[in-house]
């Protein structure tokens, strides 16, 4: 079991007051902490079938939980408190996509027991929770920590054990998709449930197999930040992503008998890249420019990771801020607040690269940072981000991150 840090136990203290408020009994139990994640390549690459690379950081969502001896659930979430005490009955929820829980983080504890009956599992054992994070809203993947821990606690209530860790990533994705209706992958759930401190994870959907590679020695040290514009993100069944997502879809459809591919992904060489852009450049422009993202973003890949295995912070940053471009000029994903954080950081001496993060839109971007020049981000970003969104000057962050384990379990503090 890993020791719970200075942050965890001050954590802990709130959640035992709230659960007091709230008359949740949560005291002898355990306490999850699952983490945010920081993609490094291929951001939006999940769906359309392309390999992943990522690290979990240190923004984390934490639940206090004990099992009742009842078939009821509660719940309470400081991140959402206008919600109030969440309860239902073990195996009685809503159907999916319900009117009633469209804007309340209810749907996520509804979903994840909708979704792990429909599996098959036998939930007999209700339990209290209390919650809170201080993952960004959108970008560094709040709804996949948060379905990770909701999933992986409802076991541990009822004495579930999964061994199958991808099992648990498709079930989280299912909570999502099948629930919720948000079109996600499986990357955020990936770079979550199978991150390691100090390790980038590697995905190969091909043999969906995870392999961990270390940061290679010598490395320039840096730090990788998170930049929260203060703007909400709705969840991605309300954004721009469910319409890329469809539109690489119609693209892999229409090539597909023609040039006998499944997803874009499947477009690696340079003579088929060619031929499906003349084929489809001109009836369908800005369908080729997704696929045009996607193909770049999958030939730097091995780029990066070979970077990233020799300590090249450099070119990891330099691949990072190509990716970025690519994400707004051709993806067309990013949001005016998002490029605007990119657009004063890249002013920094010692950033090595910035883009936007996650399901885009809103949310947060990122950067890869020298460790000397921390300071100076935190300046140009703290002077020049409210003179440009004066309507979010209170709003905004700047999360300074560690690469960090995506799952730990706390025994002995409650």
């Amino acid at each position: 079991m890993p020791t719970a840090d200075a942050t965890d136990l001050q954590i802990r203290d709130q959640l035992l007051q709230l659960a007091a408020q709230h008359g949740l009994h949560v005291a002898g139990g355990r306490m999850r902490r699952t983490s945010s994640r920081f993609c490094l390549g291929v951001e939006h690459g999940d769906y359309n079938g392309t390999e992943l690379f990522g690290v979990g950081t240190d923004r984390f969502i934490w639940m206090a939980y004990k099992p009742n001896g009842t078939q009821q659930v509660r719940l309470f979430s400081n991140n959402f408190p206008g919600d109030g005490l969440v309860t239902f009955q073990i195996g009685n929820v809503p159907p999916p996509r319900s009117a009633a829980n469209v804007d309340s983080w209810a749907r996520f504890p509804l979903g994840c027991d909708h979704i792990l009956h429909e599996a098959g599992y036998k939930l007999t054992q209700g339990f209290d929770a209390v919650l809170n994070g201080n993952i960004p809203g959108g970008g560094m993947s709040r709804s996949a920590s948060l379905s990770i821990n909701l999933i992986t606690s409802i076991f541990d209530a009822n004495g579930i054990v999964e061994k199958d860790g991808m099992k648990i990533v498709d079930l989280a994705q299912e909570v999502e998709n099948e629930y919720i209706g948000s079109p996600c992958g499986k990357l955020d759930q990936i770079m979550i449930y199978f991150a390691k401190e100090g390790m980038g994870t590697h995905y190969n959907p091909a043999a969906r197999s995870i392999s961990y590679v270390p940061l290679g020695t010598g490395a320039d040290d840096f730090r990788i930040v998170g930049l929260d514009t203060g703007t909400v993100r709705p969840g991605l069944e309300k954004s721009t992503y469910k319409i890329r997502r469809a539109e690489c879809e119609q693209l892999a459809e229409m090539a597909g008998s023609e040039f006998g591919i499944k997803c874009l992904a499947d477009v690696r060489e340079a003579a088929l890249y060619d031929r499906i852009v003349a084929r489809f450049g001109n009836s369908h422009p800005d369908l080729c420019d997704r696929l045009k993202y996607i193909y770049r973003a999958q030939r730097n890949f091995y780029d990066m990771l070979d970077a990233w295995k020799q300590g090249d912070i450099a070119t990891v940053g330099r691949l990072f801020r190509e990716d970025g471009i690519g994400l707004r000029d051709d993806y067309k994903l990013s949001g005016p607040e998002l490029e605007t954080m990119c657009d004063i950081v890249r002013t920094v001496p010692g950033v090595h690269g910035e883009r936007m993060l996650g399901g885009g839109d809103k949310g947060a971007s990122g950067a890869l940072v020298a460790a000397g020049s921390i300071d100076a981000v935190r300046a140009a970003v703290t002077a020049a981000y409210p003179r440009s969104r004066p309507a979010l000057a209170d709003a905004f962050a700047v999360h300074v991150c560690k690469v960090v384990d995506g799952v730990a379990v706390f025994d002995g503090v409650l």
